[in-house]
């Protein structure tokens, strides 16, 4: 099992013995909380989130994949599909993303993911969400964060992996926000950059 990140953590993603990772895959997983009330257990609920992937140059977004546009434009981050109802929550991944950061473009130094209610359900409607990095080439778990809490919010920047001199870093962000796409996710986007 891999690193749990906090809000604000930050991890390098170089291999022991320094290999850099290859392939790394950003898996998304939720569960629809629990109704509340006398017909709630008569009433199935689904939950459709979406996780977005948006590639930049600096503070310049280049590219992005999302449920709309499974694969970037070189073909180095594809989307796996979209899931409209959730349930792996603490088990395995609804939505992933892969990346393959040896077929990057050297101009694009960091990759925001976020995840958002495209429906407008509000977190509060959400349990057990989390993303994860996993080594593709091994299923090595490497780091996880998970939401903790609801909210009344739809969306939620969760983490970004980032270039620097010494390699690739994952960095948790989880910060709340409100949108029902990552275009209008942008601006606060942006103050994590």
């Amino acid at each position: 099992m891999g690193v749990t990140l906090t809000k604000g953590q930050q991890i390098s993603l170089e291999k022991s013995g320094g290999q850099p990772l290859s392939v790394v895959r950003m898996g998304l997983g939720w569960q629809a909380a629990p109704r509340k009330g006398f017909l709630a257990k008569l009433t199935a609920r689904e939950i459709d989130l979406d996780a977005s992937a948006v590639l930049f140059a600096g503070n310049e977004p280049v590219d992005v994949v999302f449920f709309q546009r499974l694969i970037s434009d070189d073909g180095s981050v594809r989307h796996t599909g979209d899931n409209l109802v959730g349930s792996a929550g603490q088990g395995g991944d609804d939505e992933s993303i892969l990346v393959d950061l040896l077929r990057l473009p050297a101009h694009v130094d960091q990759i925001v993911f976020t995840v958002n209610s495209f429906t407008g359900q509000t977190f509060a409607e959400v349990q057990n969400a989390f993303c994860r990095l996993i080594d593709e080439k091994t299923g090595q778990e490497l780091a996880r964060y998970t939401l903790s809490g609801g909210g009344s919010y739809t969306a939620q920047i969760m983490a970004k992996v980032h270039r620097s001199s010494g390699g690739w870093h994952m960095s948790a962000i989880g910060e709340p926000a409100n949108g029902r796409t990552f275009q209008d996710l942008m601006p606060a986007i942006a103050s994590h950059l």
